[in-house]
């Protein structure tokens, strides 16, 4: 309890507010660095996974090349990179990519294998080209589990990018390892503060962005099983009494 306190005292201090090696200017690389590794990997994801949703083909591929680079240890990954590509940026903007490919990939791909195959068909049946089918259908009733996708590769993102400050990239894990090497604990404990506060605000605003995705007529029919449209105010037609009521 008395290191919560110290570490929550650290975070407040003014000396840690300013400078190089203050909460702001380690949190804006923490920030980009997330930012150029979600977007990146969204740009090669998010076609992929479209593509592999509309067509049907290659989803085994898929699925067993996201289980292997799930599987791949990212610290080791990083090291490697490193070495071969030298202290920098470079290093843990690959190894996170690999990191954050595969949740996005799978949310691309399921978002669009969730929508009702029939209501494909009801589109190539009204004249839809495949394009307008993607785009006008599958894109967005599967929005949502894209969105899904994207939160994940993000919370993950976020958590691993700690470990860009091991080959001098920067970041909030800065305060980890100065931490460890000094004996530091209040330090380590802001640092993993920090981190977790980042990826809780990450985690409610994207949860926020995937219910506002929802097609209104898709939520309206799973929360109240209601039909949406207007009911008609003119009068029930019955054989034999063409302008009355039904009683």
């Amino acid at each position: 309890m008395n290191f919560l306190i110290e570490a929550i005292a650290w975070i407040f201090d003014p000396a840690h507010l300013s400078g190089a090696n203050g909460i702001p200017t380690r949190l804006a690389q923490h920030l980009g660095i997330s930012l150029v590794v979600l977007v990146i990997a969204s740009v090669i994801a998010v076609p992929v996974g479209y593509l592999i949703g509309h067509t049907g083909r290659g989803r085994g591929l898929a699925v067993s090349l996201t289980g292997g680079l799930r599987a791949l240890p990212t610290l080791g990954l990083l090291i490697i990179l490193a070495l071969w590509l030298g202290i920098g940026i470079e290093a843990p903007l690959i190894a996170l990519i690999v990191l954050a490919v595969p949740p996005i990939l799978a949310g691309a791909y399921s978002g669009f294998e969730a929508v009702d195959r029939r209501t494909v068909d009801a589109a190539r049946a009204v004249g839809m080209t495949e394009w307008q089918i993607v785009s006008k259908v599958e894109v967005p009733l599967g929005l949502p589990l894209l969105i899904g996708g994207l939160r994940s590769g993000t919370l993950q993102i976020i958590a691993t990018a700690t470990l860009a400050d091991y080959v001098g990239a920067g970041g909030l894990g800065h305060f980890i390892f100065a931490g460890t090497k000094s004996n530091d604990y209040p330090q380590m404990l802001a640092g993993s503060i920090l981190v977790i506060l980042l990826a809780v605000i990450s985690e409610g605003i994207f949860a926020i962005i995937q219910k506002l995705v929802v097609p209104r007529g898709v939520s309206a029919g799973a929360s109240e099983r209601r039909d949406v449209r207007t009911p008609s105010s003119r009068r029930v037609a019955v054989v034999g009494l063409p302008t009355q009521e039904r009683k």
